[in-house]
């Protein structure tokens, strides 16, 4: 009963996984720190925080939901800390659950009056828990053990920025892997690669523009992009329209309710297969800037990116 146990598991998540190696993000935006451990905010004297939710494949019993916890630290005007906290949910009666737990530290040099450039490294563990309590396996003394298992993870990019220009290339995990529980292998992680690229310009008064650009290969598996169009009018409000490569149409919107707070939203439209089987993926973030040093009346504007 266990091999059959472990053994459907192996199946869901590996489906699961190949088109889905890392958590997905419509609203990456607002963490690139997750894609590129280069990426910083450069805004000595607050720190970024943030929550997203995002429930994928709505209608889909099982399908993945994450939560993400997030800060970006500058401890001066050459280094800068961000953290994440990441939990990965799939499955229904046997849910399966991946945290990721991450450090980065960036390097910041000028080389320009208006460039400069980042340099990332990445540290932290994920944990790959499955958990059958609520499964006709669940009084089977079998799985009281060997269902978590815990791997060292470690990244790295390179992020080029000026005011209104950014691009990156990194891999947040370097470390390929097979994950197996008691002999069984369960899944497999493997190297990520991200190139990013926008820049904002004004397009009339009072309304900026963003075109946006995110690469992503994974090795053994073909190419993806998103393909993005945001707008930032009155220094308040934010539309956008986003495509995912043969996956989905993408609406964006948010708010700065204050100049420290804002709030965002997305919706999904599936136009993959999987689009005739769910109702789409919705995701929500909030953002919130502790001004330590009072600096929020020093920027003339929002930072778009």
């Amino acid at each position: 009963m266990r091999i059959q146990f472990l053994l459907l598991i192996s199946i869901v998540f590996c489906s699961v996984s190949y088109a889905q190696q890392e958590p997905q993000y419509s609203q990456y935006m607002y963490n690139m720190s997750t894609v590129n451990p280069g990426y910083v905010t450069a805004q000595s004297g607050l720190i970024s925080t943030g929550l997203l939710f995002r429930r994928q494949w709505t209608g889909i019993e099982g399908a993945p939901q994450t939560a993400n916890v997030f800060a970006n630290i500058p401890m001066s005007e050459k280094i800068e800390l961000s953290v994440n906290y990441i939990n990965d949910r799939v499955g229904d009666a046997i849910p399966v659950n991946n945290d990721y737990a991450n450090v980065d530290f960036a390097y910041i040099t000028r080389i320009s009056d208006q460039a400069r450039i980042s340099y990332g490294l990445k540290a932290g563990i994920n944990s790959f828990r499955i958990d059958p309590s609520a499964s006709d396996v669940a009084s089977d003394p079998a799985f009281a053990d060997n269902t978590s298992t815990t791997q060292l993870n470690i990244g790295a990019g390179i992020y080029l920025f000026t005011n209104n220009f950014y691009a990156g290339v990194s891999s947040p995990n370097l470390l390929p892997s097979d994950i197996d529980i008691d002999g069984i292998g369960v899944a497999e992680t493997k190297t990520h690669i991200y190139g990013i690229f926008g820049y904002v310009f004004d397009f009339v008064d009072e309304v900026k523009l963003k075109p946006s650009m995110v690469i992503k290969q994974v090795i053994d598996s073909p190419m993806t992009f998103d393909l993005s169009m945001n707008s930032l009018i009155y220094d308040r409000f934010e539309l956008g329209i986003s495509y995912r490569y043969t996956d989905a149409f993408i609406a964006l919107a948010g708010v700065n309710v204050t100049p420290n707070l804002k709030i965002g939203y997305s919706y999904d439209f599936s136009v993959s297969e999987l689009g005739d089987f769910n109702n789409g993926s919705h995701e929500i973030v909030l953002l919130y800037n502790f001004d330590l040093l009072r600096f929020s009346n020093t920027y003339s504007s929002p930072r778009f990116f």
